[in-house]
């Protein structure tokens, strides 16, 4: 039985506009590769469970930087702030030094946790499902911390925003 998302005229420019009517929050997957820390952005970040607590993120099967966070088994998501656009822009391209101008502390597993992020969540690596050009992995967590108060980066409408607010 086919269903209307298998319809060969499926548009995905209309697809991606009408999800970006869906704001995201921002993290950016960080790991070591051996003695070189890595990561990459993502803005399809979840909580999945509770008990036992784990998250979920979808990197791109074209991820350079995916392959090499899988190796290291463990990972932090860091919530960026909303002072960290350009960090995330960083994070989003591939190839070259992303951790060159940043500071950042090693978890107890040895995962860079970035400075003066919002949050900030360990995991190791529970599950890795094919997702179509997306990768679905499953993370379980192993520690976390509220790193500070100030409101998350989001992205909405192809564009970085801030929250209505204080």
């Amino acid at each position: 039985m086919a269903t209307r998302l298998d319809a060969p005229a499926f548009d995905s420019a209309h697809f991606r506009r009408v999800l970006g009517h869906f704001p995201t929050g921002v993290v950016a997957v960080s790991a070591m590769d051996g003695d070189e820390p890595v990561g990459l952005t993502v803005g399809s970040f979840a909580s999945v469970s509770l008990d036992p607590p784990m998250i979920g993120f979808f990197p791109s099967v074209t991820s350079t930087s995916w392959p090499r966070i899988e190796r290291a088994d463990t990972f932090v998501a860091n919530v960026l702030a909303e002072h960290q656009a350009d960090l995330s822009s960083v994070f989003a391209t591939s190839g070259g030094d992303k951790f060159g101008r940043l500071t950042w502390q090693r978890s107890a597993t040895g995962a860079p946790i970035l400075d003066n992020v919002a949050a900030w969540i360990e995991c190791e690596v529970a599950d890795v499902v094919p997702a179509g050009d997306h990768l679905f992995v499953l993370g379980r967590v192993l520690d976390l911390a509220v790193a500070r108060a100030p409101r998350p980066l989001v992205f909405f409408q192809g564009d970085y925003a801030r929250l209505a607010g204080e």
